[in-house]
């Protein structure tokens, strides 16, 4: 029996219930049902309230293309966690397009039948997108889970990492709009399960290194089911009906650091660097990012129904594992979570990043504060935002500042992994709705906004990654959710504030990463201080636009841009103007771009429309 196996038994024991596998869950709760007596989770919709986001996923064509993973019975892990939604500027156009994960079949992977490919979809600028993954050669056709976006190879477009049950992709972009494979040359297959991805520079050299989450060691030939000796429980439940089983009581993989060579080819350094993870937890989303602003990236991972992992970066090529007395590892009551998806923002605008991590249902999503020095706080009962999120089974969130009045909200989305939970009364369902939490009285608080009937907040579907970024360059962030088996939701941002923004995308130096991850930047405005990261990786197994977005409320102008490039190097920018991106370059400043162009369309379109 492994030592999560027993670990786990000890505590059902403990709590007088005989052990057996599954998720990490607070115990089980009363059923939350709305006046229709439907599960909250799918229900609790009001008639009237603010349209903040529109469906537009059909009109837009992502519908065209639908995920695919094992059986609808979902009789064996594999098939339950889904796959995660990348936003990227493949072609260096100016325009985000969005890269979805597919899954498998067991048919497919025993070469019976045509793999379910991933997708490539061109933004055709028009509120419209064009599945190019064939042509572009990078429909996978493997069991597809995590991606993360980066430019490894410094050449100045953005490649392409896919994780897999078996071996993995590292698609490098051709400048052509194909990419090519190379994976295999540079060492970085690995094979069994790997999760969600995340690159960042964290010995300081200027190359983006490649850290990769492992989950469960799963055979195909011999799968978990309950009593068999791949399980090391005799039963696998949930609230006593059978469902399949694990993470708990399967054998985890290993996580692993591939350190970039510069030539094409990479390294495994994990145990050097101290990121192993020898016991073997059962890892989901990960992102490097400063949490301690001391200019280097740390290494922050969510670990289902484990304890998560917070690294220090030493600045030697080794981290210090900060887990359990950073106060990140487990919740306020010192309790392991299921941790799924995990967010990483400065919600309170002190300049220091705070996380948000997606859990199981019966039991509450978590908001840690970065209180300093790597220090975080579990604050969510204080934050008004732990007792709604009980009955949802939750993945993708991130902060976003949905409103643009210059303070990070955060959306979550969700859907439960066993299908059973249609047929009983306990107050959750399959499919589920999205979550809003607007950020109120400065950080201090979060209120859950309504779902109104006939928008986006109300859209009910089986969500697992979710990616977040500008997909109309109109300064409003929309979500991008990969649903399991189902087509792909595409919620556009139409809320109807007047408030300002400014959108910035960075250009490394020859000293920092050419797509400038591990930069933090500092933009001031009307006296408000906000800080935002260029990060690869992250939500749930997925990839946000690493354009960085700052909403300025009714201030029409910028006082400041502070720049902290990943070389050390600290810039000051003045932007001239707001309500448009720019683009800023190590050493260079403010460089001409597409979007100069994209600027001058659409104001004159705006002057168009005033004329009549």
């Amino acid at each position: 029996m492994s030592e999560q196996a027993l670990q786990s038994a000890a505590q059902s024991s403990a709590t007088g219930h005989a052990p057996h596998g599954g998720s990490s869950t607070a115990g089980e709760f009363a059923p939350v049902l709305d006046s229709d007596k439907r599960p909250i989770t799918r229900g609790g919709f009001v008639k009237t309230g603010p349209v903040i986001f529109q469906d537009v996923s059909a009109k837009s064509g992502l519908t065209s293309w639908h995920h695919t993973m094992g059986t609808l019975q979902k009789n064996y892990i594999i098939e339950t966690t889904g796959s995660g939604v990348a936003l990227l500027d493949y072609d260096n156009d100016g325009w985000l397009d969005i890269y979805l994960v597919n899954g498998s079949t067991y048919e497919a992977l025993e070469g019976k039948t045509e793999a379910p490919h991933a997708a490539l979809f061109h933004n055709n600028h028009d509120g419209t997108f064009t599945d190019v993954a064939a042509q572009a050669g990078v429909t996978n056709d493997r069991w597809g889970y995590g991606v993360a976006v980066a430019d490894y190879d410094n050449d100045g477009w953005p490649d392409i990492f896919v994780s897999n049950f078996g071996k993995n992709r590292l698609y490098r972009n051709n400048h052509d709009g194909t990419f090519t494979d190379t994976a295999e040359k540079a060492g970085v297959t690995l094979g069994n399960w790997s999760n969600g991805p995340t690159f960042g520079d964290y010995d300081g050299d200027g190359r983006l290194d490649l850290f990769v989450p492992g989950y469960v060691h799963y055979d195909v030939a011999h799968p978990p089911r309950s009593g068999s000796d791949a399980v090391a429980f005799q039963f696998c439940e949930y609230r006593g009906a059978a469902v399949s089983c694990g993470p708990r009581g399967l054998e985890g993989e290993p996580d692993h650091l591939f350190h970039n060579n510069g030539d094409g080819t990479f390294t495994d350094v994990s145990e050097k660097a101290g990121v192993s993870d020898p016991h073997h937890y059962y890892g989901f989303s990960s992102t490097f990012v400063d949490v301690n602003n001391d200019g280097k990236v740390d290494l922050v991972v969510a670990n289902d129904s484990s304890s998560n992992f917070l690294y220090l970066n030493n600045g030697d090529g080794t981290f210090e594992d900060a887990s359990y007395y950073s106060g990140f590892a487990l919740n306020q009551t010192g309790r392991e979570t299921a941790s799924m998806g995990l967010a990483v923002g400065d919600y309170k605008n002190t300049g220091m990043v705070d996380m948000y991590t997606t859990t199981f249902s019966d039991d509450y999503k978590t908001l840690y504060e970065n209180k300093g020095n790597g220090n975080f706080s579990e604050i969510t009962s204080r934050a008004g935002i732990a007792e709604v999120t009980y009955p949802f089974l939750s993945w993708g969130a991130e902060f976003i500042d949905y409103d643009n009045d210059g303070w990070k909200d955060i959306m979550v989305v969700s859907g439960h992994i066993f299908p059973q939970v249609e047929q009983h009364n306990w107050g959750t369902s399959y499919a589920e709705r999205p979550l809003l939490f607007h950020n109120v009285d400065h950080g201090s608080k979060f209120e859950t906004m309504p779902a109104v009937e006939g928008t986006g907040l109300a859209v009910v579907m089986p969500a697992r990654g979710a990616a977040f970024g500008d997909l109309f360059n109109d300064g409003k962030i929309d979500a991008v959710v990969n649903c399991m088996d189902h087509t792909p939701v595409l919620l556009r941002n139409v809320n109807a504030d007047t408030n300002h923004w400014v959108g910035i995308k960075l250009i490394g130096g020859t000293k920092s990463p050419r797509d400038a991850v591990g930069t933090a930047v500092y933009l001031t405005a009307d006296g408000m201080r906000q800080r935002n990261d260029v990060m690869s990786g992250g939500s749930y197994e997925s990839s946000n636009d690493q354009r960085l977005h700052f909403g300025l409320g009714q201030s029409t102008k910028v006082d400041s841009v502070e720049v902290h490039w990943p070389s050390g190097t600290v810039e000051t920018v003045n932007l001239p103007s707001v309500d448009r991106f720019f683009v800023i370059e190590e050493g260079k400043g403010l460089v001409p771009s597409v979007y100069d162009a994209i600027a001058k369309h659409k104001s004159a379109n705006v002057t168009s429309q005033a004329g009549h």
